[in-house]
């Protein structure tokens, strides 16, 4: 018996959405495919995609129109192109933005016919479509239950709420808390380094301690959860203090402070606020400054 997949097209051919293109092809979906630089499909068509010339063209082919696109705006320079082929479409824009942004476009979309599935995707262009992949939407449940399975292939979709911006704030502070890691192993290695400490050597420490900090993470969302921050086993005062001694100890060395200033400087306004015998989660309370 043949089993019919559902069409998708594929808009923006970076690594990202090269590597989703494969994987709906290997799923047996029938993928349609286009990209600024047209030579960027051609693997993809000796694999079975076909090659749309146009943007409408690409928009026509599918119900599901799947955007993977250096920022918002390239959808609009796109699909501004392709606004007749829009009505009766889902544009899922897995691209980066603003949430501000995100719910301008569904706005945009909404106003030419077609719905908007914000969305992020939460591993890198290798591990699209492996066990562990996932990926965040947000928009019409509707809509997003319509074309679950045919999401699931490039991994599991995480569904977050009505308001197309949630996708994108689950997205984006995630990776604030991932940039701000990998920021910090560089600074880390290069204090080290300082020293003659190579890179290799240190990488397994670098490791241990991310693991712990990894093992704080209940515990901070409770504190912040109840705007609680209780201080018996360590204070803002004292972390903040080591947060003193990093700065010195990347001034010595000659090292660009920028981050650790900019950590330094979180403790500072929390001891200055009068949490200084809190925890140090109480951080928050500073970087939450203006939410309600």
């Amino acid at each position: 018996m043949t089993t019919h997949k559902n069409p998708v097209t594929l808009i923006g051919l970076g690594p990202m959405g090269q590597a989703m293109a494969r994987e709906f092809l290997a799923a047996g979906h029938p993928t349609t495919v286009w990209n600024r630089t047209p030579g960027r499909a051609d693997a993809l068509v000796a694999a079975g995609a076909v090659r749309a010339e146009t943007p409408a063209e690409a928009v026509a082919a599918s119900e599901l129109v799947i955007l993977s696109l250096t920022d918002y705006q390239a959808m609009y320079d796109i699909l501004g192109r392709a606004e007749e082929a829009l009505t009766g479409r889902v544009v899922a824009n897995l691209s980066s933005d603003s949430p501000q942004r995100t719910r301008e476009a569904a706005e945009w979309l909404a106003e030419r016919g077609a719905q908007l599935l914000a969305g992020g995707v939460m591993v890198p262009a290798p591990m699209v479509g492996e066990e562990g992949a996932y990926v965040f939407y947000s928009g019409p449940r509707a809509v997003f239950e319509a074309h679950e399975s045919t999401l699931a292939v490039i991994g599991r979709p995480d569904y977050r709420g009505e308001d197309p911006a949630l996708a994108q704030l689950y997205y984006q502070a995630l990776l604030a808390v991932f940039l701000t890691v990998l920021a910090g192993e560089l600074q880390g290695t290069a204090l080290v380094g300082s020293a003659g400490v190579t890179a290799k050597e240190f990488a397994p420490y670098m490791r241990e301690t991310i693991d712990l900090a990894a093992q704080f993470v209940d515990e901070t969302a409770q504190h912040v959860d109840d705007r609680s921050y209780p201080g018996d086993l360590s204070t803002a005062t004292m972390m903040g203090a080591t947060a003193d001694h990093i700065v010195a100890a990347s001034t010595a060395a000659g090292l660009d402070t920028v981050l650790p200033e900019a950590v330094k400087s979180l403790y500072d306004r929390a001891i200055a606020a009068g949490h200084g015998k809190d925890n140090w989660t109480s951080l928050y309370e500073v970087v939450a400054r203006r939410v309600g």
